[in-house]
C-alpha cells in the first residue's frame, strides 16, 4: 500500500504536525528536521496525495490560455479543446479558460499579463509572436509566482523553459521532404507563405525547410517568404504579382496554421497543378485533402497540446517535474488516405 503521512512520521521520528509543516514549507522547523523528513520520504517512497489535499482545502487551480484575437479555423479548434479540457479536468479541481487578445499588439499583451493576480490565476499558456514586451512580461510573471507555458509560439529569451508544441525546425524539414518527393525531381520554384515571419514557429519552419531543400533538392528554388497577415485582399494582390513574375512555380508550402485563404486564392490564380503542403488539421484542410486541393497536412494534435499545457502548469505549481515523455508533441503527417 502507498505510505501515508503517519508512516512518514513514524519513519522520521517526528510528529504529524511537523510532517505537515515540512510538506507545506511552513516556518518553524529546524533544517536538521527538514533533512530527516526528506530522507525518510526517499526511504519509504512517500508520495503526497495532492488531489486529496486540494479537495480538503477546496483549492482550485486557475489556469488561462492567451490566444490571438484574430484567426481562422485552427484557433477555433484550440478554443473548443480548451472548453473540453475545462470539463475533463474539473474533477481534478482545475479551471481553465481562453482569453483572446490582438497578437499584433505586444504592449497590450504585456499590459494584460502585468495585471494578472497570482492569487486568482496560478498559470498561463501564452500563444504570441516573439517580442521584447511579452518576453519581459513572462519573466515578471514567473517572479510573481505565476507559472508560464509557451504555447505553440516561443519567446526564446524568456526565463520560462516549458514549451508545448512540435519541433518546428523538424516540421519544416518534413514539409521539404514531402514536397521534394512529391515533385519527383521536377524543376521549379516553391512559394512559401506565412501570416507573419515575426512568429518564431514560422522562422524555425522556414529554416528547417531550406536546410532540406538546399541540401537534397537543388533542382527546386525557394522564393522569399510571403506574409499575408491573414488579409484576403493583400493575399490576392501578392499572389497575382508572384505568379505573374514566376510562371515556373511548381510547389506551395504554407508555414502558418491558417491555410484557407491562401489555398482558396491560389486556386483562382495558378494555371497549372501545384503540390501543396500545409499545417494543422482543421475542417478546411480535411475537406481540401479529400478533394485534392492540397497534398498533405503536417499536424499536431490540438487536444494533446491543450492537455499537455494544463498538466505542465499543474506540475510546476505543485513543484513537481512534468513527465517529459507524456508531454512530447509528435509531428503527424496526414494524407487523404489516413484521415
Amino acid at each position: 500500500m502507498r505510505p501515508t503521512a503517519k508512516d512518514l512520521a513514524a519513519e522520521a521520528g517526528v510528529s504529524l504536525a511537523t510532517i505537515d509543516r515540512v510538506l507545506n514549507g511552513r516556518p518553524g522547523v529546524k533544517q536538521r528536521t527538514v533533512t530527516k523528513v526528506n530522507e525518510a520520504i526517499d526511504r519509504i517512497g512517500f508520495v503526497r496525495n495532492l488531489s486529496a489535499v486540494n479537495l480538503a482545502r477546496k483549492k482550485n487551480y486557475h489556469f488561462r490560455f492567451l490566444l490571438p484575437e484574430h484567426g481562422d479555423q485552427f484557433l477555433n479548434v484550440l478554443a473548443k479543446h480548451i472548453e473540453e479540457a475545462n470539463r475533463a479536468f474539473s474533477a481534478e479541481m482545475v479551471d481553465v479558460a481562453a482569453v483572446r487578445l490582438p497578437a499584433e499588439d505586444p504592449n497590450r499583451l504585456a499590459s494584460y499579463l502585468g495585471k494578472l493576480d497570482a492569487k486568482l490565476v496560478y498559470g498561463i499558456a501564452i500563444m504570441a509572436p516573439e517580442s521584447p514586451q511579452v518576453r519581459d512580461a513572462i519573466n515578471r510573471l514567473l517572479e510573481r509566482g505565476i507559472e508560464v507555458v509557451q504555447f505553440l509560439a516561443g519567446q526564446p529569451k524568456a526565463a520560462s523553459i516549458d514549451f508545448v508544441g512540435i519541433n518546428n525546425h523538424a516540421a519544416g524539414a518534413t514539409a521539404a521532404q514531402l514536397l521534394g518527393r512529391f515533385l519527383c525531381e521536377r524543376k521549379g520554384k516553391i512559394v512559401v507563405v506565412s501570416e507573419t515571419m515575426r512568429s518564431r514557429d514560422s522562422i524555425e519552419r522556414r529554416l528547417g525547410f531550406d536546410d532540406v531543400i538546399n541540401r537534397e533538392y537543388p533542382e527546386l528554388k525557394t522564393l522569399p517568404s510571403i506574409e499575408t497577415h491573414g488579409d484576403l485582399q493583400r493575399t490576392r494582390r501578392i499572389f497575382r504579382n508572384v505568379f505573374a513574375n514566376h510562371p515556373d512555380i511548381s510547389g506551395l508550402y504554407i508555414l502558418s496554421a491558417e491555410a484557407r485563404i491562401p489555398i482558396e486564392e491560389i486556386s483562382k490564380i495558378a494555371t497549372k497543378p501545384l503540390t501543396k503542403i500545409v499545417h494543422e488539421r482543421t475542417p478546411f484542410t480535411e475537406a481540401a485533402l479529400r478533394n485534392g486541393q492540397i497534398d498533405a497536412v503536417i499536424a499536431q494534435n490540438p487536444g494533446h497540446l491543450v492537455r499537455s499545457a494544463i498538466r505542465i502548469l499543474k506540475a510546476r505549481h505543485d513543484q513537481r517535474e512534468p513527465l517529459a515523455s507524456q508531454e512530447r508533441i509528435r509531428i503527424e503527417i496526414l494524407l487523404k488516405e489516413n484521415l
